[in-house]
């Protein structure tokens, strides 16, 4: 019927694989990871929250603007019940998530730093983390903005999961409300008591017996403490701390302060600020700032990275940065069209999406065509769809999902240790064993490290969980098929394969097809049959029938036609 491709489409949005896929290009710019990024690399085990929130979020297709201000401000929105507190609690994951640098507490401005510059880009297109030492040299965001927001950022009290010289945590918050006084109390004792052993008076035999006394005491309550943990669900989030304002840092010093700066927005965006009276640090007006429907920025760069997410590029082809030196816009009627009809859909991403796949630019063939080729040889104007090789994610749940093996359950929390039982250092890092930390679930579920990145999505270009990642690179190197030819987890998928489709046909040639169906959604040609059927004859007498089967699995796995989407 003529609403075949449609009745396709909806469905497709109201797959729950939907939210998992897009869910993971959110994870992608706000630069996701289940450690903190300091030198010790600290676990953050409550983080899987925030996770799951982000493709909870765009399951359900809430609201583009709803789900930013949760994200900034969800501690200080009003909530229904119980459920809706820990979920706006929960989105706060975003700016708990921020980096933390250094083995104390002396650097966290560069943790406010790495907020507002990952807010600047993500939401606004705008790099506005360089006005920190001077004002921008080339966008209208001086340096007095960016103390403005740091002001905000500075009156919050981001979660602290541990760093080599505060090794405890704080700021945490209850799952449900009814534990957040005891959880804050039992917070509150491990940091005296570690405080007193970093001290370390009292740790000399020479010293005088009170001091001696008072840090045995100390240290037991720390050991007792971490190992008589309350199990409390906690979540990692973000809550206000006493507002006060920035001052500037001249040159970026944290040493040489200059003028105090009411805290507020960006000029170039109307310029509000905080009341000098306002009771909290103001991140809620932060967050109705920057959705207002008279910003331009905000709608703007989230339906350009969708256009880019779908089209490999985006209509602005620089979608972190729509700045001076970022590049114009190639359609901007188009841009301005998509973003009125994404406001006007209640900033729905599924409309936008929709919208987007039934177009003709969409529905092009990648196949090259000579005569468009030379009318439109960037394609430019989307006279064909550019080949588009599959993420490092689309890669791994595909050889799962081929080899009948991929467990659509979602993701829960990580295995980490339990935290009585680690205390992690510059020298002895966290670092994820994939063994321990593997599963067969879709790979947006893979644990995500700062400083020890999975070397498999590493290696197929996964996103950088230090940076805004706006686009995935497509390299081509000899590791990747290297990879593919030796690897385990490849080795296993193809073992798997095999005894697929041995078990599902019962000749030769049939299984051949069935491999190709799985896997290239098409029927072998005579000559790759044969191809396949001289080699399987070859191979069996050298190896074994299993992995004969199991040899040629891996090759059609490594094929480009596998990992690129015509």
């Amino acid at each position: 019927t003529p609403q075949a491709l449609e009745k396709v489409v909806d469905r497709l949005l109201d797959s729950p694989r939907y939210g998992e896929h897009w869910g993971r290009r959110w994870l992608d710019v706000v630069r996701y990871s289940d450690t903190t990024g300091d030198p010790s690399d600290f676990p953050v085990p409550e983080m899987y929250r925030y996770r799951n929130y982000v493709i909870r979020s765009i399951q359900q297709d809430k609201p583009f603007n709803q789900f930013i201000r949760e994200q900034i401000a969800g501690d200080l929105l009003p909530h229904k019940d119980t459920e809706d507190r820990a979920e706006k609690l929960t989105a706060t994951g975003y700016l708990a998530n921020a980096r933390r640098f250094g083995q104390a507490d002396g650097e966290f401005y560069l943790t406010i730093d790495d907020t507002i510059e990952n807010l600047g880009k993500t939401v606004l297109g705008l790099s506005t983390g360089c006005a920190r030492c001077h004002d921008h040299k080339f966008d209208p965001v001086p340096t007095k903005d960016y103390y403005a927001l740091a002001g905000i950022f500075k009156s919050t009290k981001y979660a602290h999961a541990g760093l080599e010289h505060h090794q405890y945590v704080e700021g945490f918050s209850a799952l449900k409300p009814e534990d957040q006084e005891r959880l804050d109390k039992q917070q509150a004792r491990l940091i005296d008591a570690y405080k007193i052993v970093k001290k370390g008076d009292g740790k000399d035999e020479k010293a005088p017996l009170e001091q001696r006394v008072k840090f045995l005491e100390a240290t037991n309550e720390v050991a007792r403490l971490r190992q008589n943990w309350p199990d409390i669900p906690m979540i990692y989030a973000v809550h206000d701390a006493d507002p006060v304002n920035a001052n500037i840092m001249v040159k970026g010093d944290p040493k040489i302060l200059g003028a105090e700066v009411p805290r507020g927005f960006l000029q170039i965006l109307g310029g509000p600020t905080v009341p000098a009276d306002y009771k909290g640090s103001g991140r809620d007006l932060l967050a109705q700032w920057l959705t207002d429907a008279k910003n331009p920025l905000t709608a703007r760069v989230i339906v350009n990275r969708l256009w880019l997410w779908h089209f490999g590029r985006g209509l602005v082809n620089t979608p972190n940065d729509f700045g001076k030196r970022g590049e114009a816009p190639t359609h901007p009627e188009l841009l301005d069209y998509l973003t009125s009809r994404f406001v006007e859909s209640g900033w729905s991403w599924k409309a936008i999406h929709k919208q987007i796949v039934l177009t003709r630019a969409y529905a092009a063939s990648s196949a090259f065509n000579e005569a468009d080729a030379a009318k439109d040889p960037k394609n430019e104007y989307y006279s064909h769809f550019d080949r588009r090789r599959l993420t490092a994610e689309e890669l791994r749940d595909s050889m799962l999902l081929a080899s009948a093996e991929l467990d659509l359950v979602p993701g829960g929390p990580h295995p980490f240790p339990p935290r009585a039982g680690y205390v992690f250092t510059q020298h002895h890092p966290f670092v994820a064993d994939l063994d321990t930390y593997g599963h067969n679930k879709r790979s947006v579920y893979l644990i995500q490290q700062r400083f020890r990145p999975n070397p498999y999505l590493d290696l197929f270009d996964g996103a950088d969980a230090n940076n805004a990642t706006a686009a995935r690179v497509a390299n081509t190197t000899a590791l990747q098929a290297l990879y593919m030819m030796n690897d385990a987890f490849v080795e296993s998928r193809a073992a798997a394969l095999a005894a697929r489709v041995s078990v599902v046909e019962e000749t030769a040639a049939s299984r051949l097809r069935l491999a190709y169906n799985l896997l290239y959604d098409r029927a072998p040609t005579p000559a790759e049959t044969k191809l396949g059927m001289d080699y399987l004859q070859a191979a069996r007498r050298e190896t074994g029938a299993l992995a004969s089967w199991t040899g040629l699995m891996r090759v059609l796995f490594s094929a480009n036609e596998f990992f690129y989407l015509d």
